[in-house]
């Protein structure tokens, strides 16, 4: 007879397809799996090497027959310099602080939230979102989350960050911000910001997500390099001028 903790056993279940939100005509299935048990921040962590995200108290992954568009990515923090275009947005922005909180969601936060995916992703199904499904969003996390609200000197709420710690890094889950101030690129200010903070805790990896190179949605992530993408034979350095993904 063979003794098994069920603690220690992992359940991955294929979701039923649905079109892709970033290339038209294509469908996206996705590999899931429940972040439980006694140590579900390592199982998290291993999971992110991996390719893996986090939403809710689930991690999941592209799992699409017939398409490998979507690619894993991350910044090395420690050799990473912004540069002249990004340091001119630092610029922009000198005037916002980032505040630190614990996971909770608020109103305020939300009317934002409301307000971005209006005007940012109008026809994405995260547009539909009621405060309790954000609240969910922001506030159902098995591992170490936090949130990053970022606010002018009269206290004005302008973006917000969702991160996760991971034991190399910090993972970005989601990011939104006000859309009234296009030239701010508060976009980008906000994965400075959070590249910045990875380098501060002594960690060697911002966690982008995942980048879709023929998506347009998606061009704004090559931008942060050194950027590594997980291939089959792990992660690789990406290089801009030799790509042949």
């Amino acid at each position: 007879m063979i003794n098994v903790d069920p603690d220690r056993l992992k359940f991955f279940y294929g979701t039923t397809p649905q079109p892709c939100p970033y290339l038209p005509g294509k469908t996206e299935t996705k590999a899931i799996t429940e972040l439980a048990g006694q140590d579900p921040s390592n199982f998290h962590d291993l999971l992110s090497q991996a390719g893996f995200r986090r939403s809710h108290s689930l991690a999941y992954k592209p799992a699409c027959p017939s398409c490998t568009a979507c690619v894993p990515a991350r910044v090395r923090v420690s050799d990473f310099k912004a540069s002249k275009s990004m340091r001119r947005i630092l610029r922009k922005n000198v005037g916002l602080t980032g505040f630190e909180t614990a996971p909770i969601a608020t109103a305020e936060q939300f009317l934002l939230f409301q307000k971005y995916e209006k005007a940012r992703h109008s026809n994405g199904e995260m547009a539909g979102m009621n405060f309790d499904d954000f609240k969910a969003m922001v506030e159902e996390s098995p591992v170490q989350t936090k949130l990053v609200e970022y606010r002018t000197s009269k206290g004005e709420l302008q973006g917000a960050a969702l991160t996760d710690t991971l034991s190399d890094g910090i993972s970005g889950v989601y990011t939104f911000f006000s859309p009234n101030y296009p030239t701010r690129s508060l976009g980008t200010f906000l994965i400075l910001s959070q590249i910045f903070r990875t380098q501060k805790l002594d960690l060697p990896y911002f966690y982008l997500g995942y980048w879709v190179q023929q998506s347009p949605k998606m061009s704004y992530k090559k931008r942060f390099l050194p950027m590594e993408i997980l291939t089959e034979s792990g992660w690789s350095d990406y290089n801009p001028l030799n790509n042949t993904r």
